[in-house]
């Protein structure tokens, strides 16, 4: 049983939850820690309810707790902006870490938990669990069976809408220093999953950005032009201001012999999927029901993790593939 710690009980850190219930045969939580005891004490008593026979310690210091627990790994799910230096702390006591999207608000951040994981032999994995959606990896089997043949195009559309309350709730949203805008905060699940699509690194990026509705400091709509070095091309349309609710989350991948779309409410459903040759597989509906905009997939990201560290093997997540997306935004924020 690897014994699992989580470092911040906001909003995401639900799914944490739940993810480490649905792998209670492999993984168990031993402590969770945030600044406002309460909202730790919260998410302690959600697990503890469902694993009647655990007991789950609460910090308010997630050094002490690094010191004083017998920890394997430690999910990180913090503002934005100190996800490096938790994950660096983390790393620096010897434990795998799990870090929410993005990894870090920088490059040279990113490149130092990469490198540092690598020094202390732990894994670092990235929480893109859109990945792991039975129509993303449908997608991703086809991609590198080459049946799209020739790729020209790719779109992730994010159009979907954050209140002025939204952002109240926590001031950190929105902020340079501790979030960005829409394309960081809302856009990255679907900016992963196109990159790691198109096949190929990055050759050039163009973008446009504006602040049109909500009162913070970052974009609330954002556009990206991603040109790949293998010709191929990417689209990114994210907002946060779509009238009167969030209206799609839309992955599209156009090539010489395949079209496919996949939309939902957290890229979860099979819209369109044409291919000039015919697999079995084709006629398998892989679309599921979800119930918000984070989906399902936190359940196998953490499972992949766990099997990683057991096989010493990467995370199909690892550092170097959750560093892509964010570096595409960074360079949209450049611009």
């Amino acid at each position: 049983m690897l014994k699992f710690a989580i470092i911040g009980c906001g909003r995401i850190s639900h799914k944490h939850i739940e993810a480490l219930i649905n792998n209670n045969k492999e993984a168990v939580l031993v402590s969770v820690c945030d600044i406002i005891e309460d909202k730790a004490i919260e998410l302690k008593k959600q697990y503890e309810d469902v694993l009647k026979e655990s007991d789950v310690r609460v910090y308010t210091d997630y050094i002490k707790m690094l010191e004083n627990e017998e920890i394997d790994v430690v999910a990180i799910s913090t503002e934005s902006g100190y996800h490096a230096k938790h994950a660096m702390d983390c790393l620096n006591k010897d434990k795998h870490v799990l870090i929410e999207k993005p990894m870090a608000l920088s490059v040279e951040d990113a490149d130092r938990i990469i490198a540092l994981g690598k020094e202390k032999n732990k894994k670092v994995c990235i929480s893109h669990q859109n990945r792991f959606n039975p129509p993303i990896q449908k997608l991703r089997r086809a991609m590198e069976e080459g049946r799209f043949g020739k790729i020209i195009n790719g779109t992730a559309r994010i159009l979907w809408t954050r209140d002025d309350n939204y952002y109240k709730q926590a001031p950190w949203r929105g902020t340079k220093a501790l979030d960005g805008g829409t394309l960081m905060n809302q856009c990255i699940h679907n900016i992963d999953l196109l990159q790691w699509m198109m096949g190929s690194e990055v050759e050039r990026i163009h973008a446009e950005r504006d602040t049109y509705l909500r009162n913070i400091e970052m974009e609330d709509f954002g556009a990206i032009l991603i040109r790949f070095k293998n010709g191929s091309i990417g689209m990114v349309e994210g907002s946060a201001c779509v009238y009167p609710k969030n209206l799609e989350e839309t992955l599209s991948i156009f090539g010489e012999k395949g079209t496919v779309v996949i939309g939902g409410l957290a890229v979860n459903e099979i819209k369109t999927w044409q291919f000039e040759d015919e697999r079995d597989y084709d006629k398998e509906d892989e679309s599921s029901e979800v119930d918000s905009v984070y989906g399902k997939g936190h359940t196998p990201l953490y499972k992949d993790l766990i099997d990683s560290i057991n096989n010493n093997r990467e995370p199909l997540v690892s550092g170097e593939e959750g560093k892509k997306a964010m570096q595409i935004i960074l360079k949209a924020y450049e611009q």
